[in-house]
């Protein structure tokens, strides 16, 4: 499928990641990008020679557009980097144009004009704003689009709190920007990584600011804490691991298990790799941690296939504002063919998903190990 950005004298053909997946209505910008990039263009009226930094671009369109003023762009989503990478190569732009960077890097330029995307999770976007105080001045411009529904009271208070006086534009097609003033004055302690600790074993979870459920022990996972294999001497993957409390457990219960810890966040696998090496650092030597999209990364290698004796899945069903149930089916996917023969895809989801026709259709057949009034914790062995 072609899908095209055309503003102004400008066009681009942009695609979402993973290509393969795409769907007749998702087109990898939205209007919100657009009246980014058209305030940009009208109002800036010459970028050359200015730095400019670009946060959470989710489908890599900002970094495409003004990939000639080579910006700093920034994401904590892996798929977010292959996305940028897909869409720089189908518009023959170099790839180095665009300084790609992890959700955990702290820019070193002065930010000349700093463009953002407003983020699903508000804590990212406070983490980013304390990031910024190292790397502007007064006179830089900084400018966030987003969706109307997503700029609420909360999201202008952060701004005012961490940099400075704020503002924002007339809606257009249902989106609104961001204009923010930086007093050059004010100097933030980040209150990330939160921490809380879980309930028998008292382990302390550390959580950067974009790891779900940061706050407290998702629902899902503490239904399947209560239902962990046995994994000793056994290869598990925790994927979607976010702070990678499954994975810690199952090295709690099964002290001679090798744990890969999966996920598609930076931070998520920043937080995970901080929980092992806080809580049981001698058992770091059996864990792997792979930011991927599902199980891609892990399946460049070879000789992974059918390598890995049970899947931990606890899949989430949004990509970015997007709801989807690809996302799950990937990983189902990705499982049966990492798994060796006789291995165990052991899920848990919500009760009204269609998770269980899904894994029959892949495995032939599914078992329930355990359900309550909304969730399910779903078996299936590779034959």
């Amino acid at each position: 499928m072609k899908t095209e950005l055309t503003l102004l004298d400008r066009s681009y053909e942009l695609l979402r990641y993973p290509a393969q997946n795409q769907h007749v209505s998702w087109q990898a910008w939205d209007a919100a990008d657009e009246y980014l990039i058209q305030y940009v263009e009208q109002n800036i009226t010459d970028l050359n020679g200015l730095n400019v930094h670009i946060y959470n671009d989710d489908f890599g369109v900002l970094g495409v557009w003004f990939a000639n003023h080579s910006p700093i762009w920034v994401s904590d989503s892996f798929v977010a980097h292959k996305a940028l990478a897909l869409n720089l190569e189908r518009n023959h732009l170099d790839a180095d144009s665009v300084s790609a960077h992890h959700s955990l890097y702290q820019a070193q330029k002065t930010a000349d004009v700093v463009l953002i995307k407003i983020p699903k999770t508000l804590a990212l976007l406070e983490q980013q704003l304390i990031d910024l105080q190292l790397c502007i001045s007064p006179k830089t411009k900084i400018i966030a689009a987003g969706k109307v529904n997503a700029i609420q009271k909360s999201t202008l208070a952060l701004f005012e709190k961490h940099l400075g006086i704020t503002t924002t534009s007339l809606a257009k097609k249902k989106s609104r920007l961001i204009f923010c003033q930086y007093e050059g004055t004010k100097k933030s302690i980040s209150p990330y990584p939160t921490k809380w600790k879980t309930d028998t074993t008292q382990f302390t979870m550390n959580n950067l600011a974009n790891v779900f459920s940061r706050q407290q022990l998702d629902i899902g996972a503490r239904v399947l804490l209560a239902h962990l294999p046995d994994a000793n001497h056994k290869r598990i993957i925790d994927l979607g691991c976010g702070n990678g409390v499954l994975g810690l457990h199952v090295l709690h219960q099964s002290p001679d298990a090798h744990v890969i810890f999966v996920d598609e966040s930076f931070m998520a696998i920043a937080s995970a790799k901080m929980n092992i090496e806080k809580n049981m650092p001698d058992k770091l030597k059996q864990c792997e941690f792979i930011v991927s999209n599902c199980l891609d990364e892990y399946l460049r290698t070879p000789a992974n296939d059918a390598s890995v004796d049970i899947v931990l899945c606890n899949p989430p069903f949004h990509q970015q504002n997007t709801i989807t149930d690809h996302i799950a089916l990937q990983m189902f996917k990705d499982s049966k063919r990492i798994l060796k023969h006789g291995g165990e895809l052991r899920v848990v989801g919500n009760r009204h998903l269609d998770y269980p026709q899904t894994i029959k259709r892949l495995f032939g057949h599914y078992k329930v190990l355990a359900s309550d009034r909304k969730f399910s914790i779903l078996s299936a062995t590779k034959k």
